[in-house]
């Protein structure tokens, strides 16, 4: 079957439209995943000055590959699967443009030869392709995990084992997941004396997705090593820290309530996104992108987060609380009239970041 997709058009196997990625044999083509390829087209668009080679490293179907040649960029996919070389082959020639597909190990290809940007969009965890792909990548490297499970601390000792952090299944998991995947990344890039910084990144549905700048120099590396820490967490009264240090120094007592306390360590405690960058890929996306309004509203909430690295429910607190919430807009001005810092975040309707403590988000608010 054919389906359109951004300015493209795509077949794919009728049999596995909408299977989940990585589940039985064949191609698969996730149409979930539309809002997360919108969204990179947007990046590609908006750092076209500057990049002109593109690598979809596990290309599938080849949409990725594909939306990357319509933007102007010359365009390669990579896969081991015979079926799917053909295939992102035909929908090159299918919407009339050039690109070359690699029937290859994409571990062994990225040694071989050096791109632009780097797309890793793999089924589960990027890890086994990021060393490879921080020595290919030239400008950027995009990087999608769908194995939230063990990023958020759900299934620890895999997320351990993946990441080489301490992960916690906190009320903030989705933000775990995303600092634990980008200290991963930001280490696996300084092992090669590149700096990898995060331009824009989000949690969405069932994956985490980000957007590395990369720029050559052991120093720089180094200030990026800077900004890993730990966060200590209260599961009783959701009070938490953070501190950047390469050796974390555990509080084992909440000072909100006294009950034990959770540390999450080696984890990204620097921004996740770049206010500036991500206003430049909402404005690359057209209104023909299928996704194109959810994708500038998912982007105009990223622009405006605090950097703060971690983020409240603030159901979740009332619930604690054992009150009723009050409505989102009259609680944020709360916490604003009292002299607070305070935003929004993607993770959820009712998250909101903010520079106030547990305690003082309470004062606030009573």
């Amino acid at each position: 079957m054919e389906v359109r997709e951004g300015d493209v058009r795509i077949e794919v196997p009728e049999e596995r439209h909408g299977a989940s990625e990585g589940s039985g044999s064949g191609v698969f083509y996730n149409p979930v995943q539309e809002l997360n390829r919108d969204i990179t087209a947007g990046v590609l668009r908006a750092v076209a000055d500057d990049c002109e080679t593109y690598l979809d490293a596990m290309t599938a179907s080849g949409v990725r590959a594909v939306r990357a040649a319509e933007a102007g960029y010359a365009a390669t996919g990579c896969d081991v699967d015979p079926d799917a070389v053909e295939l992102a082959r035909r929908n090159f020639e299918l919407n009339g443009l050039d690109g070359d597909v690699v029937h290859r190990n994409v571990n062994a290809h990225m040694h071989e030869t050096d791109y632009d940007v780097i797309d890793l969009d793999p089924f589960g965890t990027p890890i086994p392709f990021a060393d490879a792909a921080f020595q290919s990548g030239r400008e950027y490297v995009c990087v999608t995990a769908t194995d939230t499970a063990p990023l958020c601390g759900a299934h620890f000792e895999s997320g351990v084992r993946s990441y080489g952090a301490v992960p916690r299944n906190t009320e903030f998991h989705s933000e775990m997941g995303l600092r634990v995947l980008l200290s991963a990344l930001v280490r696996t890039a300084a092992r090669y004396d590149v700096a990898a910084r995060p331009v824009l990144s989000h949690a969405t549905s069932h994956y985490v997705r980000t957007y590395l700048e990369l720029e050559s120099g052991a120093k720089t590396a180094n200030r990026l090593i800077n900004q890993l820490g730990y966060v200590d967490h209260c599961q009783q009264c959701l009070w938490r820290d953070s501190e950047a240090a390469l050796m974390a120094d555990p509080t084992d007592e909440c000072p909100n309530c006294g009950q034990s306390t959770w540390t999450a360590d080696r984890i990204w405690l620097g921004p996740a996104h770049d206010a500036e960058f991500v206003e430049r890929v909402s404005e690359a996306i057209p209104p023909t992108f299928g996704t194109a309004e959810k994708s500038k509203d998912l982007l105009a909430t990223v622009a405006d987060e605090l950097h703060q690295p971690t983020h409240y429910d603030q159901h979740k607190l009332y619930k604690r609380w054992g009150e009723p919430n009050p409505a989102m807009d009259d609680f944020l001005g709360d916490l604003r009239a009292a002299g607070h810092e305070t935003s929004r975040t993607h993770f959820g309707g009712t998250t909101f970041k903010t520079d106030a403590d547990v305690t003082e988000i309470r004062d606030a608010v009573e």
